[in-house]
């Protein structure tokens, strides 16, 4: 069954709080020590693991993290086809996607890792990159390749899917509200599966359940997608 893209104006973003470890808890951890600590240790940390393992969910958390502690971050993704200079401001560089870079985006990535790593004021900068492949199979440069593996590299795990019902049922008794099996079943079928995506999904759709004074039904989510 083909599954949905998630896009009915959600509210909430990437958070570490909201980030739902499993197995992936010594990455999370690290990550939190990290972004809480007044001393960040300039030692560049690596997330490589298939799609939906959560890696850009992290990346994004912990960005959102810095910001809300008034630290400058740069970030680059795929996205970015243009990106700009190397900014002596910034006290963290985010690399997102680099499995698959462009030739220029890798420029601009090992320009700003060389910076990062330079010390500024007696302080260097720390680097959180992530891709799809270990760092030894990264089709990349190779001063590029061997940066990103030379510090802490965590191998993400995809939750499997007991473990995402189980944090769906968890989610929903928190909130107070009941997901039958037939409307997980509907979740996981025809959503992005990936956690984020369907923790945002659920948080849509008590929304919607709220607004339209009804429980969650399937009817019920069929009538949030054509209204949205």
């Amino acid at each position: 069954m083909k599954q949905i893209a998630l896009d009915i104006g959600l509210h909430t973003g990437p958070t570490l709080t909201n980030f739902f470890a499993g197995p992936n808890t010594a990455a999370l951890q690290h990550l939190n020590v990290w972004a809480s600590s007044p001393t960040r240790s300039p030692v560049p940390t690596y997330l490589w693991g298939e799609s939906s393992s959560g890696k850009s969910h992290l990346l994004k958390a912990s960005a959102h993290a810095l910001r809300e502690l008034g630290v400058h971050v740069g970030w680059l993704d795929a996205s970015i086809h243009n990106p700009p200079m190397f900014d002596d401001s910034w006290d963290a560089v985010l690399l997102d996607d680099v499995h698959v870079y462009t030739a220029q985006q890798q420029h601009a990535a090992f320009n700003w890792f060389v910076n990062a790593m330079t010390p500024s004021s007696g302080q260097q900068r720390w680097v959180l990159a992530a891709g799809a492949t270990p760092p030894a199979d990264l089709m990349l440069r190779e001063d590029l390749r061997t940066r990103l593996g030379w510090g802490h590299v965590f191998a993400l795990q995809v939750l499997s899917e007991p473990e995402r019902r189980a944090v769906l049922r968890q989610e929903a008794d928190a909130r107070g509200v009941f997901l039958s099996d037939e409307v997980m079943d509907f979740m996981l079928n025809r959503f992005s599966r990936d956690l984020g995506s369907l923790m945002e999904l659920l948080d849509a759709i008590d929304g919607y359940a709220l607004q339209s004074k009804k429980s969650i039904t399937v009817p019920l989510i069929k009538s949030m997608m054509d209204n949205g």
